[in-house]
This record gives C-alpha cells, sequence and structure tokens, in this order.
C-alpha cells in the first residue's frame, strides 16, 4: 500500500470570464495529497489517506469522495473543525489561481496522536507535500513520520508550493530540506523552482535537489516537459499532448501516475528506484504524463482510471 499524507479540501472554483456561468463557483473534492490519494487508487495501486477531514456536508463529500475511489480511509481522522476550502480561480489558459480559508479548519487538525507508530508493515511508500507540510499542527506531524519511516519504505515529496499561505518561507525551505533530505523521490514544477531559490535556473535547483541524495528528483514544466535527474543521470521527455481545460489536480495526477508505474513494475522499494534504467525512468516520466493529461482535460481535479489510459 502507498500511504498518502496531507490535507483533503473543497476547491470551488470560479468559471473564467468566457466560459458559460462566468463567476459562478463549482464545488470539487481537492488537496494535493487527496488528489494524489484518489489517482492512486483509480489506476487500481493499494492506496491510504492519512489526514484530518471535517464532520460537515462537505467532510461527508470528501471522505465519500476517497471511499469511492477505493482509497483506504482507516487513518482518517474525522474532526469538528469546518472543512478547508480553497477558491481557484481559472483563467482563459486553464491556469489556476488561488486563495484560501484555513484556520481553524479540519486539514489543520491532524496531531502526532493520530499518525500511527509504527506504520503497518502492508505500506511500502509514504507520499507527502503540500498544504499538508504547512499547516499546524498537520505539518509537524508529518514531517516527524517522515523522519521515523525514511529508510524502511519509499519516501515521495511534493512542495507544491502555496507561497501566499506561508507565513515564514524561510522556514518552510528549512522544512522542506528536512523532508526531500530523507525523500527517494521530489517531483518540483519550475513554479516550486522559483520559491525555493528565488531567480536560480529551474534546471539549477533540480540539481541542488538531486545533492541532497534524491535517488530520482523531477522537474515539470507543464507543455514544455519533464526534466529527470536520477543519480546523476538527466533524462528528458516532452509533454503529453493534452487539450488543457484547467491545470487543477495536474501535478498530483503526475506523482500518482509516476508512484503506480514503480509499483506495477515492483521498482517500489528504496533500492530498486536507486537501481533504474534510464529507459524505465522513461517510460515511468511518459505513463505519469499520460495520467495527468486526461486530468487537464477535464474540470476540476478527476484523475482518470486505469482502462481510460491508452498507455498500459
Amino acid at each position: 500500500m502507498i500511504l498518502v499524507a496531507g490535507e483533503a479540501l473543497i476547491d470551488l472554483t470560479r468559471a473564467a470570464p468566457g466560459d458559460d456561468g462566468a463567476g459562478t463557483y463549482t464545488a470539487h473534492p481537492g488537496g494535493g495529497p487527496c488528489n494524489t490519494a484518489v489517482a492512486l487508487a483509480r489506476l487500481g495501486v493499494p492506496t491510504g489517506f492519512l489526514g484530518a477531514v471535517g464532520t460537515d456536508s462537505f467532510g461527508e463529500r470528501l471522505t465519500e469522495h476517497l471511499v469511492g475511489a477505493g482509497v483506504d480511509t482507516a487513518q482518517v481522522t474525522r474532526t469538528d473543525g469546518p472543512t478547508t476550502l480553497a477558491l481557484a480561480d481559472v483563467d482563459d489558459n486553464g491556469q489556476a489561481s488561488y486563495a484560501f480559508y484555513m484556520d481553524g479548519t479540519s486539514a489543520a487538525q491532524l496531531y502526532p496522536r493520530h499518525v500511527p507508530d509504527p506504520l503497518d508493515d502492508s505500506i511500502e511508500a509514504i507520499h507527502v507535500g503540500t498544504l499538508g507540510l504547512v499547516l499546524e499542527p498537520t505539518g509537524t506531524s508529518i514531517v516527524a513520520m517522515v523522519v521515523r519511516e525514511a529508510g524502511r519504505r519509499v519516501v515521495a515529496v511534493d512542495p507544491n508550493i502555496r507561497r501566499a499561505v506561508i507565513p515564514d518561507m524561510e522556514a518552510h525551505r528549512a522544512r522542506l530540506d528536512t523532508v526531500m533530505r530523507r525523500a527517494d523521490i521530489v517531483r518540483v514544477s519550475v513554479d516550486d523552482a522559483a520559491h525555493l531559490v528565488p531567480g536560480a535556473d529551474p534546471e539549477q535547483v533540480l540539481a541542488d535537489i538531486g545533492r541532497l541524495g534524491v535517488s530520482l528528483a523531477v522537474l515539470t514544466d507543464g507543455g514544455d516537459g519533464v526534466t529527470a535527474l536520477h543519480r546523476g543521470r538527466r533524462i528528458r521527455r516532452p509533454a503529453v499532448a493534452a487539450e488543457v481545460v484547467d491545470t487543477i489536480g495536474a501535478g498530483d495526477s503526475f506523482n500518482a501516475g509516476l508512484l503506480a508505474w514503480l509499483h506495477d513494475h515492483d521498482r517500489l522499494t528504496p533500492s530498486a528506484i536507486a537501481a533504474l534504467e534510464p529507459g524505465e525512468v522513461a517510460e515511468a516520466i511518459d505513463f505519469a504524463g499520460a495520467v495527468a493529461a486526461v486530468t487537464v482535460s477535464r474540470p476540476g481535479a478527476d484523475p482518470p482510471h486505469r482502462t481510460e489510459l491508452e498507455v498500459a
């Protein structure tokens, strides 16, 4: 099983000015970790979610969303805090910008006592990132788990930095450094790279991540493709063609596709990831890109089921 830890929230997406119903908001289940867990389960990978979810109507919808996809919710903590909300404005190019309602909300209420210690032996990998590393005490709880579990199982990290809601960026960079130094896989977008090292070339940021000891570091750049750095070897792949409706959940779907390929090919151990051949890295990236391409072709974070993919 892959355990995905972090936030589940509701995306309230406002249509672009040129769309029918412009200015109205539509509610979609979301949150980077929630999206990743759902995408993994839809790809047929045994998946669990670790996080706090509200008991209000939005929280019920999130729980139904996870269960409906086949995600194991045994490690979901229900809380009376209102469901965390993200307001997503989508422009004419399908790019989303976000504002968040987080103070006192459900996703922030994962305490250390809610995290099993130790994790069950059935868990092959843990995936963390996004607001799950920002909100407190959720972030502290997840970082402690990563520090404890690194080396025992695969650790995958997606910073997915939301700069507007990070009160102390230097402290957050230090936290990311802590988890990335213990990671086997790190995926960053070009936007993440700009927040991690302002003004630096994204490829240099990728190289810096590789020097932390990460076996597989991946830089995604939307339609301009993907660069992977695997133990010093650089592998470049073109983007999978897609008609973009919006980009919500694209990176999360990519993460899921990458982990699913590793799972399906019996490569989901720290040693197996370190020993990947360049051709295997390329195949894994192409599969991840195919998963993300389906997601961006429809509204909201709606990742594909395995049967929808042309790539097996």
